[in-house]
């Protein structure tokens, strides 16, 4: 076999696995894409690359798969609804202390699904493996909560935070699944 065409297979070969490196992470981005929502360009972002943004939702994938997070069952689930509604009705006469409320039963119902309460950030990076579209309705509930503890949110800020929360609260309440498809 003359040089030539060792060279050319090798070539070949080489172009082959470039182009399959490639097709691979284009499916790999897409893929965290889908799942992650909006929160894969904001990881991207804050990490300022995406390998790195994409080595960092993969870890979360990692963590979350030895996570044991449980649907809710039925009884349960309307309980909790039972409770949103107080905490809504709540809102009326004590905004403040409904958003707080608010945060409680949303805090009680990841606790219950199995979420560890490892603080905000690390909670934020778990619900984003399953809850990445709703994800950002939780961080502007956070930001609104923390303002009212110091008495620094308006009545509207405190009126959006609730909507954020309810927006988190159901998605949990679906297991992360879009409405109409709950698992029974």
């Amino acid at each position: 076999m003359s040089i030539g065409i060792v060279l050319v297979v090798v070539a070949a070969v080489v172009a082959a696995g470039f182009a399959a490196g490639v097709v691979v992470d284009r499916r790999r981005r897409s893929r965290l894409r889908d799942r992650f929502g909006p929160e894969y360009e904001r990881v991207v972002e804050a990490t300022g690359s995406r390998r790195a943004a994409e080595r960092e939702l993969d870890a979360r994938e990692r963590r979350f798969a030895d996570l044991e997070i449980k649907p809710v069952p039925g009884e349960a689930r309307e309980q909790y609804a039972r409770r949103w509604v107080r905490v809504q009705e709540e809102f009326v006469d004590r905004p403040e202390a409904a958003v707080h409320d608010a945060d409680e039963l949303v805090a009680a119902l990841m606790r219950d699904r199995g979420y560890p309460d490892e603080g905000d950030e690390q909670r934020l990076r778990d619900l984003s493996v399953r809850h990445g579209r709703t994800l950002e309705h939780y961080r502007a509930a956070l930001d609104v909560h923390a303002m009212s503890t110091r008495n620094a949110a308006t009545t509207e800020q405190l009126r959006g935070a609730m909507m954020h929360y309810r927006t988190l609260f159901d998605d949990l309440l679906a297991d992360g699944e879009p409405t109409g498809t709950r698992r029974s």
